[in-house]
């Protein structure tokens, strides 16, 4: 059986055009689900892609084409390499083409891809055994998921770059509902390993917030003072990360492009104590250090592949001073070359504390635990759409004193960076609407100004 590495070899040697480049991805998953206290399904699975991007000289310049295959047989990858070059010929000239980049070789590169099994859950059985226990002991059904999945990646170019990347995701989250399922709180977690979640503080902070539920209070849909958690906030800052495009920018289409053209880079767009930031090598969230992608798009480049990822400060210090850049778009509209990474993490200079310590420090408020169903509204101004769910607390003197309704929101996170009353420390988080496509962020509790509920909403 042939490795990945052989594989990328082979791809490359069977090239006959510019160049080529081979991306491969040997991707485990392993996952438990339970429903009413029992555990229902689980599950392992494993696979393979490679996407070979052949470079092609054509009239007017370098095409690029690109064919991913599953479960990629060696016998097969010259055929792949063919379709590739033969789409590129198709295309004509890309309008991002650029050298590729230089020779480099990870240290690893030799190792076997990394493959995670059901046994990873061995070590949270104890804590999950005790919160569903719990469950059928208080008359509360427990609804969740746990994930493990773990992906090697293998890029190999004709230029000579050989790097290889290990990329290790967990997580786990739990619906709790009681009293006939009227009441319902979730909670989640994420780290690079279900290892190290601890599922017992989960199903304690279930139980607080099915206890705060007993004592229903009316409020009004309007703008209020809202403490959301790290979950509620990790959402809006994806969505906001996400739209921070500087090709969308430039051509006038996105919350960052300034009125009678170009980017607002450089304008103060935020309170002056936040940092919007990513890392590779964030403690916790490591992402991959390098571009891999398989097409080209607004915010990334083909030719871009194997060039290193560095630490990049998106806002510092309320200030917009990066938007996300392929080479090619960074030319196009005079921005620092930027590529995106896969994880963000959110600071406010001088803030402190839990959610429980801001929770302390509010005299009047709403808690929002998470948020569900987001949309955008309007590029614009990057207005969201969206609903809480399983849980919204009316806070008074620094206490919950119960539960209001559910809500529909519409508010913009670029806005809402600028109304920030209070925070607290940045935490590893689970976003909830987003956590099944970004799950390395760090967030900390904020407590926001006249945030707009909207209207109410009937979602439990």
């Amino acid at each position: 059986m042939s490795t990945p590495q052989e594989i990328v070899e082979r791809a490359l040697a069977a090239s006959t055009s510019r160049g080529c480049i081979a991306y491969l991805r040997s991707r485990s998953v392993a996952n438990l689900r339970w429903a009413r206290n029992t555990l229902t399904t689980n599950g392992e699975t494993v696979a393979t892609s490679l996407t070979v991007i052949a470079l092609v000289d054509v009239d007017g310049g370098i095409a690029a084409g690109s064919v991913t295959v599953s479960a990629p047989d060696p016998a097969t990858v010259v055929d792949v390499v063919r379709r590739a070059e033969e789409m590129a010929r198709e295309d004509g000239p890309a309008d991002d083409a650029a050298d590729l980049a230089a020779a480099v070789v990870s240290p690893d590169w030799d190792d076997a891809p990394v493959f995670e099994s059901g046994d990873v859950f061995g070590d949270i059985a104890p804590g999950l055994g005790e919160l569903l226990g719990r469950g059928r002991a208080r008359d509360v059904e427990h609804f969740g998921y746990a994930e493990q999945a773990i992906s090697t990646v293998y890029l190999g170019t004709s230029s000579g770059v050989r790097l290889r990347f290990v990329d290790s995701e967990g997580r786990l989250e739990d619906t709790a509902k009681s009293h006939g399922r009227t009441r319902s709180a979730w909670a989640g977690r994420a780290a690079r390993s279900v290892r190290d979640l601890d599922v017992v503080s989960l199903d304690d902070e279930l139980s607080r917030a099915l206890g705060w539920q007993e004592r229903q209070v009316d409020v009004a849909p309007g703008r209020h003072a809202a403490l959301l958690s790290p979950s509620a906030v990790s959402d809006l800052m994806v969505d906001l990360f996400w739209s921070s495009i500087g090709r969308d920018a430039h051509e006038g289409q996105s919350v960052w492009s300034k009125a009678g053209g170009g980017t607002r880079v450089g304008e103060t767009i935020a309170d002056t104590r936040v940092t919007l930031a990513t890392d590779p090598s964030f403690p916790g969230l490591e992402a991959m250090p390098f571009v891999a992608t398989s097409a080209s798009s607004g915010s990334s480049s083909v030719f871009d592949n194997g060039l290193p990822v560095g630490a990049t400060r998106w806002i510092d210090a309320g200030v917009l001073t990066r938007l996300i850049t392929s080479r090619h778009t960074a030319a196009e509209t005079g921005l620092p070359f930027a590529p995106a990474t896969d994880n963000l993490r959110l600071d406010i200079a001088g803030a402190s504390g839990s959610l429980d310590d801001v929770l302390a420090r509010t005299q009047d408020g709403l808690l929002v635990t998470c948020l569900w169903y987001n949309r955008v509204v309007d590029p614009q101004t990057l207005l969201l759409t969206g609903l809480t769910r399983d849980g919204v607390y009316v806070v008074r003197g620094g206490e919950v004193v119960g539960t209001a309704t559910n809500f529909r929101f519409n508010d913009s996170p670029v806005a809402v960076l600028g109304r920030i009353l209070d925070a607290g420390t940045p935490v590893a988080t689970l976003p909830r609407e987003m956590g099944d496509y970004f799950n390395r962020a760090a967030m900390p509790p904020l407590l926001i100004d006249a945030f707009n509920f909207s209207t109410v909403s009937q979602a439990s």
